[in-house]
């Protein structure tokens, strides 16, 4: 058996946009929610236990749970119906992390994402009550969306710990060193950079947007608000001039209050107002699980 355990407080210590959000859940899918996000939460902290390459013990912690039919994981798995191949796809965007961090190109940082989010969109599905398995795409999407909005605020932060989510093509000759520095001289190539970034993750937002009508309407307004907050922080990043900077993007309560409260009218309409699928990639193969 491994270490892991359940806490109750993982989701309101980390993930205080879902938190936010979560409020708007009924108490069984809020629960629900809160288990899967400390699950991912449990790999995310194993994959930064140490800064030695945790590859191996990744493959080996999930393994273990696959094989054993009384842990806890693998039973949340199973009496919610959610493929544990899934997890898997998470776990594998985790060990890429364990390597040199530095994306190769657009279709690259497009399947990290999926790894480390759209699964976790996937994941969701079962817990919000979605049966269409059409909507898994704009899951996936809306997943794509939230981390693209994640790489764009932690440019910053991720360089200090030696990773490079920008595709190279993006780059040029920009170092990782000038990334660390925050120079004045890159700063053109940056804005652009994070312009780029923006606007790849509005396309991915209008698609996890366009799903919103297979969501029960008792849990899609959480994830509604969910994806409005985190786009929010994208469109602060604009409202800066995509300026790059050290100080990380962040909404506070206010900001996400008022994104709730001027996000109403939309979500009233989202069943009036029609909302195309923009396909944008190809399918990822444990997606129609």
């Amino acid at each position: 058996m491994s270490d892991y355990s359940y806490d109750p407080l993982s989701l309101k210590k980390h993930g205080k946009s879902f938190y936010w959000a979560s409020f708007f859940l009924p108490n069984k899918s809020k629960d629900a929610a809160s288990k899967l996000y400390g699950i991912c939460r449990y790999f995310d902290d194993l994959a930064d236990e140490t800064s030695n390459d945790q590859s191996e013990k990744l493959n080996y912690e999930f393994e273990q749970i696959c094989n054993n039919a009384e842990h806890p994981i693998n039973q949340f798995f199973k009496n919610n119906n959610i493929p544990i191949a899934i997890l898997g796809d998470l776990i594998q965007g985790l060990i890429r992390d364990q390597k040199l961090v530095r994306i190769q190109s657009e279709k690259d940082l497009v399947e990290y994402s999926y790894q480390v989010a759209g699964t976790v969109g996937l994941m969701m599905q079962p817990l919000i009550l979605v049966k269409n398995k059409e909507a898994n795409k704009h899951a996936v999407d809306l997943g794509i969306a939230m981390q693209l909005t994640n790489i764009a605020r932690d440019i910053y932060e991720d360089a200090i710990m030696n990773r490079v989510y920008l595709p190279k093509a993006w780059l040029g000759d920009t170092s990782i060193e000038q990334l660390k520095s925050s120079l004045p001289e890159i700063q053109p190539q940056m804005s652009e950079i994070l312009r780029k970034l923006i606007n790849l993750s509005e396309i991915y937002y209008q698609n996890g947007f366009s799903g919103m009508k297979y969501i029960p309407l008792k849990t899609r307004l959480a994830i509604f608000f969910a994806a409005k907050i985190y786009r929010a922080i994208g469109i602060k990043i604009k409202n800066n001039n995509y300026s790059y900077s050290k100080k990380r993007v962040y909404l506070n309560q206010f900001n996400k209050l008022w994104v709730t409260i001027t996000s109403l009218p939309e979500f009233i309409l989202l069943k009036i107002v029609p909302r195309s699928y923009t396909p944008i990639r190809e399918s990822f193969q444990n997606e129609n699980l």
